[in-house]
């Protein structure tokens, strides 16, 4: 497989001026500002569809651009999430609103990540900052990583500055990516984001199903949520590392059938064949639990998808449902290779991280590995004490602000 040329819907134009702007009042755009609208289409020969619709071998990718009416630019943040959709997301706008012209770059994923190759979605995102720079004119461009964005970010600018492109997944199938298809950002930004989606994913993954096909007879000392369970909040520094060792011996054990299944297809004659999968038991974090673990300005007892008891088996869960060759590129430990702080050490570029002490999704020892993990670059850490991972509650505007601005200072001192 390998990726081809791209298109677009939208017109060229001068710096900071694509397409034809929004009209004044668009529900969801900030005020002052204009929404932008395109498609860029890819085309991509491939052995088989992991993404609906398209019209076969074409990949369209939605993207907004929200820029203020006034106020020109020869600079452009470029925001993915390798499956959200996040164009109306509280940063974007605040962002724009502040003076910044900003594209939120939905991936060929959005919405679903049941099939999601990473590689794909890294060969998605240069498209698109090609195209900032080539079509729309805009001469620096920035990458802007929010939430699981952020490690996407990191592994990208990683991929460019090494120019040795993409030559296969973790699946050993054949995806090539040319040095040149993945061009440089100029700095990159980590917003409210995760170390990666593997470790956050094993973080989270209920270490008490040790039968993937029994997945409801759970170890009862394992389980976080079973009432005899005898270890209880606050959690003791042993339980807390052989619950962690669990977790990533069963991040091991699917890999590991994961594997063997896909031998199996190929040794007969069956090299494209997928099998799709459930993973149940994928929020079991200690933390969410224990306010002493990783002690922040969290509410104990909660995730950012509510009861976290709830959402360890409900549907839209981390990997809840899965593919093979996904589950090697997003979520093995030791396949996936869209790893931040593997990544942040070998970026020149400057580099922003933002992280929120109230984060109930990206919790903020994630931001502060991922500093802790940068080199010698341009470098600035900057906590928001109090946000939330959306920037909601009675104070979300406030810490949105100082976010924002916090990003407007990174940026004049990272043009020089």
């Amino acid at each position: 497989m390998s990726p081809a040329d791209t298109e677009s819907s939208g017109t060229p134009g001068t710096p900071g001026t694509p397409g034809t702007p929004g009209t004044p009042g668009t529900p969801g755009t900030p005020s002052g500002c204009a929404r932008t609208a395109y498609v860029l289409a890819r085309r991509e020969t491939s052995q088989f569809s992991d993404v609906y619709g398209g019209g076969g071998d074409v990949i369209g990718l939605d993207c907004h651009l929200v820029r203020p009416r006034q106020r020109e630019s020869d600079e452009v943040l470029v925001f993915m999430h390798p499956t959200g959709g996040g164009m109306y997301l509280p940063i974007v706008s605040g962002l724009a609103r502040a003076g910044h012209h900003v594209i939120w770059a939905n991936s060929r994923y959005r919405g679903t990540d049941s099939a999601l190759i990473m590689e794909k979605v890294a060969a998605d995102l240069g498209a698109v900052v090609a195209d900032a720079r080539d079509r729309l004119g805009y001469r620096r461009v920035v990458l802007a990583g929010w939430s699981g964005g952020g490690s996407l970010s990191l592994w990208y600018q990683a991929l460019a500055e090494a120019g040795a492109g993409i030559r296969d997944t973790p699946a050993g199938d054949a995806y090539r990516v040319e040095a040149a298809a993945l061009p440089k950002a100029d700095a990159v930004l980590v917003l409210a984001a995760h170390v990666s989606r593997h470790a956050t994913l094993t973080e989270w993954l209920d270490p008490s199903i040790e039968d993937e096909a029994r997945p409801f007879e759970r170890r009862v000392d394992l389980n976080l949520y079973d009432p005899r369970n005898p270890h209880r909040p606050p959690f003791t520094p042993g339980y807390v590392e052989r619950f962690r060792a669990a977790q990533i011996a069963r991040n091991r054990r699917i890999t590991e059938w994961v594997r063997a299944t896909l031998d199996q297809l190929r040794a007969v004659g069956e090299p494209h064949a997928e099998r799709a999968f459930v993973v149940h038991g994928t929020m079991a974090d200690p933390r969410w639990l224990d306010g002493e673990l990783e002690p922040s300005d969290r509410e104990v007892g909660r995730c950012y998808l509510g009861d976290p008891k709830v959402v360890n088996d409900g549907p839209v869960g981390l990997a809840r449902f899965c593919t093979l060759r996904s589950w090697l590129s997003q979520w093995s430990w030791d396949d996936a290779r869209a790893d931040a702080v593997r990544s942040a050490a070998a970026i020149v570029a400057p580099v922003l991280v933002v992280g929120n002490t109230a984060d109930d999704a990206c919790t903020p020892s994630h931001a502060r590995r991922i500093f802790a993990a940068l080199g010698g670059q341009p470098r600035r850490f900057h906590e928001v004490v109090g946000a939330t991972h959306y920037y909601t509650g009675a104070q979300g505007r406030e810490h949105l602000a100082e976010a924002v601005r916090v990003v407007g200072e990174f940026l004049a001192e990272a043009r020089g």
